[in-house]
């Protein structure tokens, strides 16, 4: 299935599953944009892979998600603005905070760090609020 189909079929579930998110949802809430920069130990191409590997069965596919990603640094991107001091990052975009905060907490969330957290060197998050469906 295509990215854009995948986004298509997500962003309808996540219309539907907005009251069940959160009763205080409004139509007009924004998403919430939750990006993670993992910064690894050991960073072999083999460890990069394997830590892509655990968001997709653990992050992957939690309720109120709109979209989400995994993937390794492009590494002939070298200008001095592309910030280099990451391995593997992690994009999530959720329906609202409510969304959000329930990942936080979900059983899969917490087996992914407990997993994977003894080869982080560091890890960085972003989030931030964006117009749902962008």
């Amino acid at each position: 299935m295509s990215w854009w189909l995948r986004t298509v079929l997500l962003i309808g579930v996540c219309t539907g599953s907005l009251l069940m998110v959160s009763d205080t949802a409004s139509a007009g809430e924004k998403a919430l944009a939750h990006m993670v920069f993992f910064k690894l130990k050991d960073n072999s191409d083999a460890a990069k892979q394997k830590l892509v590997a655990a968001c997709e069965k653990y992050l992957s596919d939690h309720e109120g998600t709109i979209y989400f990603s995994a993937g390794v640094r492009a590494e002939e991107f070298k200008r001095s603005v592309n910030d280099l001091e990451f391995d593997v990052a992690l994009h999530v975009v959720f329906c609202n905070k409510a969304a959000h905060d329930k990942y936080q907490t979900h059983p899969r969330h917490l087996k992914f760090i407990e997993e994977n957290k003894a080869n982080w060197a560091g890890v960085r998050v972003f989030d931030s609020y964006v117009p749902a469906g962008k």
